[in-house]
């Protein structure tokens, strides 16, 4: 039976990307300029320069792609290989699945998976107008993935699992279309301490990346529990300064920061899992 808390979680979160995907306006992390979020004339590249993306990278994928709404810079760990297929959880715009897509070449593939869709189409749009032969883009969730078991080499994802209300199964879905040997390559944010419970009830800053912010030792516990390895979490303590812009006066810094997030599939596991 589902839960209708997780089911208004979720019509919330997607109601509010919608929204950005109309506006095209920048966010400030993972909240759009003038909501939670703080300044509003804040540039996409300035916010994106901040959390780990260098001005080439910024400058190379299409126009409209970049709507800063990350909290770090995945492909600054996925080590991305020629050849390669890489699943982009949460791909709004395309911003990641574009820069993946040059890294991994025509012999490559990159699939993009959001659940807005808003975001799948202004994705497919600018993959159309800028010949992307080598990214496709998909509607789904990410605790549901369109994706078949072990057809993919990278799972990246910026700022995004932490608005799934059932993370269990995102990582679940995660080790089931990764192949063997495949690796989790994530930017996301984290809680260092127990959330106040006017932040973990407040829906507005579920969608802005904090209250559905896990710990750890949680994150850890749920990606042991699906059989990933090799696990490595590290927080940045440096995010706190944009961290703080997202819901001023709030102290949400107190209480979360951004992290990287690794782990690999054994080579020896089954197909599924």
């Amino acid at each position: 039976m589902k839960d209708p808390h997780n089911s208004e979680i979720r019509e919330s979160v997607r109601e509010r990307y919608g929204q950005i995907a109309k506006d095209g306006k920048a966010g400030c992390g993972c909240a759009p300029s003038g909501s939670c979020c703080g300044p509003s004339n804040v540039s996409q590249a300035n916010i994106s320069s901040q959390i780990g993306y260098s001005a080439e990278e910024v400058q190379s994928v299409p126009i409209g792609s970049d709507l800063g709404l990350g909290c770090g810079n995945p492909q600054a760990i996925a080590a991305l290989q020629p050849g390669e297929t890489v699943l982009d959880l949460g791909s709004g715009a395309g911003f990641d699945s574009f820069l993946a897509a040059v890294q991994v070449g025509k012999s490559g593939h990159v699939i993009g998976v959001d659940m807005t869709p808003e975001m799948v189409a202004k994705a497919r749009a600018l993959a159309g107008t800028n010949e992307y032969s080598n990214v496709e883009f998909r509607l789904g969730e990410i605790e549901n993935l369109p994706a078949a078991d072990s057809s993919v080499d990278v799972i990246m994802s910026n700022c995004v699992i932490n608005l799934s209300p059932d993370k269990q199964r995102v990582f679940h879905e995660a080790f089931r279309v990764l192949r063997p040997g495949g690796r989790l390559a994530i930017s996301d944010v984290i809680a260092t301490a127990p959330l106040p419970e006017a932040i973990r009830n407040d829906l507005a800053l579920y969608s802005c990346c904090v209250a559905g912010a896990a710990t750890i030792t949680e994150m850890e516990t749920m990606l042991e529990e699906c059989g990933f390895l090799s696990i490595r979490i590290q927080p940045k303590d440096e995010s706190r300064e944009f961290i703080r812009e997202w819901a001023p006066g709030r102290n949400i810094e107190d209480y979360v920061v951004s992290a990287i997030i690794e782990a690999v599939k054994p080579k020896s596991a089954p197909s599924y899992s």
